[in-house]
């Protein structure tokens, strides 16, 4: 987002973000029940993400990537003790099995991950919510 918010504005789009991110999250468990679970892993990364630009642009911080997203994240939140190293794993990890499974022939994910990914998905946008 390179212009500049007001202050109203920008508190909008990121509650707007965290919305999206709870409502991604609902999303995930209900491909997670059709046994779509490459499907709800990628809507576990994205409910994540969501949170995490909000995260960002709460703080003014840009990143014009997913990369640069997951970076950001570690560089400002992580490495600073505000978000823990079990955070960002998950982060790191949906991150990866969203694009592996996106992208890669004959990549797929099962339900035990998927069961695995999802409380943890949610404990992770738990505690974006609190850094807003």
């Amino acid at each position: 987002m390179k212009e500049r918010l007001d202050e109203e504005t920008r508190s909008a789009i990121v509650a707007y973000r965290m919305e999206r991110a709870r409502q991604t999250l609902g999303e995930a468990d209900l491909l997670r029940q059709g046994n779509y679970y490459n499907a709800a892993v990628n809507r576990l990364y994205y409910a994540c993400y969501y949170a995490v630009s909000a995260l960002l642009l709460r703080h003014h911080i840009e990143a014009s990537t997913h990369n640069g997203v997951k970076t950001q994240l570690s560089i400002h939140f992580v490495r600073t003790g505000k978000l823990s190293l079990e955070h960002n794993t998950t982060f790191g990890l949906l991150f990866d099995k969203r694009h592996s499974s996106d992208y890669d022939d004959f990549a797929y994910c099962d339900a035990p991950l998927v069961d695995m990914l999802r409380p943890r998905a949610g404990d992770f946008i738990d505690a974006i919510e609190r850094l807003l």
